[in-house]
């Protein structure tokens, strides 16, 4: 059996689609389905049984060996812990920590107490402005500087896993801008590839932020974006490999301009680049990443050696194989 937290979510069903390619369906799918249309992700996957975020919570505190026993007789072979409030926006610091510190813990020392594989998202947020690098080694944990609550989330469990000698036991995955199909529930969240698909449907053309930074024209900031379907390989590949622990930037390696993203997007849809620079709100220009770039020596190390898709390559795939026909992961 295999739990994935999350699993309704965007990278999550992404990875029990994977899962059910590679022919498993024993997982147990753990979310807060809400009022929105995430549970759609779900449709298509097969997986043996769903539990909302509390209830699994409550039997884990109440009765550990109970939730052990009842997913057969081989028990529970790995966490993959990918639930999360994921907005950069959230200004409620108290339920950040609720839901992805303390909740973060209690799976970790439950996985870790049992013997079973933990695996848990972390994200590149962490990085902040990047004036400390991006490298996901360990010893530079605490030189970190979050710009927002939600980075500071994560990073206050990388730092507690640190400090309790659990990231040599169990694995962190830094998530940098991951895209693709099954991330349309995600609101103001969403990749810029889905939002511009949206815009230039409609007007023809796409807006970016402008830039505030002499050193960086409009359209010109970096990010390293990396395809969904790399961002599950990455995932998995911890999961059969056992023996590698710690963080892991899981990311592309390479920092791309949004203007290159734009243009992927327009030649993908066939059409004129028509791109408008807009005001970047004041309230998130002091907290803005004008760079992010994984550093992926660690993974490469840890025994992935797959080729990463090329960004105009993924963007292709995952505007004209999912969102022109209007496709989740698991009905193509």
């Amino acid at each position: 059996m295999i739990i994935v937290t999350g699993g309704a979510g965007f990278i999550g069903s992404a990875v029990v689609w994977r899962l059910n390619q590679l022919g498993r369906e024993d997982i147990l799918i753990v979310d807060h389905l809400g009022s929105g249309h995430k549970w759609k992700n779900l449709d298509p996957l097969m997986f043996r049984d769903y539990l909302e975020k509390d209830e699994f919570l409550a039997l884990i505190a109440l009765d550990r060996r109970t939730i052990l026993s009842g997913f057969g007789r081989n028990g529970i072979d790995a966490v993959i812990h990918l639930g999360a409030c994921s907005s950069t926006t959230e200004q409620d610091a108290s339920y950040l920590v609720k839901n992805n510190f303390e909740y973060t813990k209690q799976l970790a020392q439950f996985a870790v107490q049992n013997g079973i594989r933990f695996i848990y998202a972390s994200s590149a947020a962490t990085y902040g402005d990047g004036a400390n690098g991006f490298s996901d080694d360990i010893g530079k944990l605490n030189e970190l500087r979050p710009l927002n609550m939600y980075g500071f989330s994560k990073q206050l469990f990388d730092v507690w896993a640190k400090a309790n000698g659990l990231l040599d036991r169990i694995v962190g995955l830094k998530y940098f801008n991951v895209f693709g199909p099954n991330e349309y529930h995600k609101a103001e969240m969403r990749s810029l590839v889905v939002k511009a698909y949206e815009q230039i449907l409609s007007t023809g053309k796409m807006r970016l932020f402008k830039s505030y930074r002499d050193d960086f024209a409009d359209g010109e900031q970096r990010r390293d974006f990396l395809f969904v379907k790399d961002a599950v390989e990455m995932t998995l590949h911890f999961l059969d490999n056992r023996n590698a622990n710690g963080l892991f930037n899981i990311g592309s390696g390479e920092a791309n301009t949004w203007n290159r993203l734009a243009a992927a997007i327009f030649s993908a849809l066939g059409r004129p680049e028509r791109i408008e620079y807009i005001d970047m709100p004041e309230t998130i220009r002091e907290k803005y990443q004008y760079y992010t770039s994984a550093d992926i020596t660690n993974m490469r190390r840890a025994g992935y050696g797959k080729p990463i898709t090329r960004l105009e390559d993924a963007v292709k795939e995952y505007v004209q194989d999912y969102l022109v026909p209007k496709k989740r992961l698991g009905e193509e």
